[in-house]
């Protein structure tokens, strides 16, 4: 039995992982559930469906909210209220980060956004698993995270990663050549950027293949997902940027793959279902049963794949830039990137100004001599105003969690100013 604690439960990743979860109930018990509080109903059904000690809701002004919901829950159910044993709840930014730090074996981070980094940090300090779905957490921590991991400690959720993960299994360290890190192509494969000027968010937000929430599917739509999921897959597994590609194959079958140094490439295929990944990041190293319907071999498949259009989508190769100089530049990208996606969605922004707005901001953060030649180390010398801090960039052997945080916050507020323009 594994008692596990679910940061994020009433989004995408955490309602799939109670599914899982619900079907198993002889593996896995649920100690904690965490969520912003924007789906209240939602998460007083899971409190009553799996009567989880702890409950924690990040905006604080929904506690209120939250036991209503539960007593209306309660009384549609048709249960007495006196043999209902209500959970501890506790509120406000901070909740993910103590239900983080809770005693357990499993805690899933399914938070979306660098809202994630503290809870990332809580497990990883506690020695629990870490089955990671918030790749903005080990992104813009960088080396704060992965210098806080042991050795297995984080299992990785994304399909991509957890592909990666099975296929390393296929031989040693050493042996590794490259990882290919497979891509959908989005909603706009094919088209030019002078083509994807004047689409719409309902556009955005038409994945051909998942169904995710409105961040992470316009991310998937600019590529920048993709380009996380690079940079994620260099902290995981150790291995060099230059020997990470990227491929289209829109069929979303085989999720991403491990070439060898004889010239064996190694592939994990399945119909696209991130129920499959996420019970491996409850259960690992071990496999549950009948989690995905696997392919059908006994139908013609043709699968495809294209190499990736880096002029029609130039994220890839940015966050591969942020990523090599490292430091504070990973978190400057992700935090412009999530406000001109906010931007995007409100119409004060077209769809492709995304990505020119956030090489704007983290060229603005590296500075010339950082943006076109080598990082250099610690912080450079800058503007004192307080409307400023953060906007010098820090190096990774400097980094530090206010450091990050600094930075995000000047990105989101220079993001803000260049979209207003």
């Amino acid at each position: 039995m594994r008692d596990v604690v679910i940061l994020g439960s009433t989004g995408s990743i955490g309602t799939q992982a109670l599914e899982v979860i619900g079907d198993r109930r002889e593996l896995f018990r649920v100690v904690g559930l965490a969520a912003g509080g924007s789906n209240i109903k939602l998460l007083a059904r899971q409190v009553l469906d799996f009567a989880p000690a702890v409950v924690g809701v990040s905006r604080a002004s929904a506690v209120q909210d939250l036991q209503l919901a539960l007593y209306a829950e309660v009384s549609r159910r048709g249960w007495n209220k006196g043999e209902v044993t209500l959970p501890k709840i506790v509120a406000g930014p901070a909740a993910p980060n103590e239900l983080a730090g809770m005693a357990c074996d499993v805690v899933l981070n399914g938070i979306t956004g660098s809202a994630g980094l503290p809870a990332t940090l809580t497990t990883l300090a506690q020695g629990t698993t870490l089955a990671l779905a918030n790749k903005e957490s080990l992104v813009i921590g960088g080396a704060l995270v992965t210098g806080a991991a042991a050795d297995g400690q984080i299992v990785a959720v994304d399909s991509e990663h957890s592909a990666i993960a099975q296929c390393l299994r296929g031989g040693r360290a050493e042996e590794v050549d490259r990882l290919i890190v497979t891509a959908s192509g989005g909603p706009f494969r094919g088209m030019t950027r002078d083509q994807m000027a004047d689409v719409t968010p309902e556009q955005a937000l038409a994945h051909p293949t998942w169904n995710m929430g409105r961040v992470i599917t316009t991310n998937s739509a600019t590529l920048v997902n993709k380009g996380l999921e690079v940079l994620e897959a260099h902290l995981l597994y150790g291995i060099d940027l230059d020997r990470i590609d990227v491929v289209v194959h829109p069929q979303s079958m085989i999720h991403s793959m491990v070439q060898f140094t004889d010239g064996s490439t190694l592939a994990q295929c399945s119909p696209p279902d991130m129920k499959l990944p996420i019970a491996l990041g409850l259960s690992w190293p071990d496999r549950l049963a009948d989690v995905s319907r696997p392919v059908d071999w006994s139908r013609a498949n043709t699968w495809t794949f294209e190499p990736l259009d880096n002029e029609a989508f130039p994220a890839v190769d940015l966050i591969r830039r942020a990523g090599a100089t490292g430091g504070t530049a990973p978190a400057v990208l992700n935090a412009a990137n999530e406000e001109c996606v906010d931007a995007f969605h409100e119409g004060r922004i077209g769809f492709t100004r995304i990505i020119d707005i956030v090489t704007e901001v983290v060229d603005q953060h590296l500075g010339e001599e950082l943006a076109d030649s080598q990082p250099q180390a610690g912080r450079r010398d800058g503007v004192e105003d307080g409307s400023d801090v953060g906007s010098r960039w820090t190096s990774s052997s400097d980094l530090t969690v206010e450091a990050v945080l600094e930075s995000d916050g000047w990105a989101r507020r220079r993001a803000a100013e260049l979209c207003r323009s």
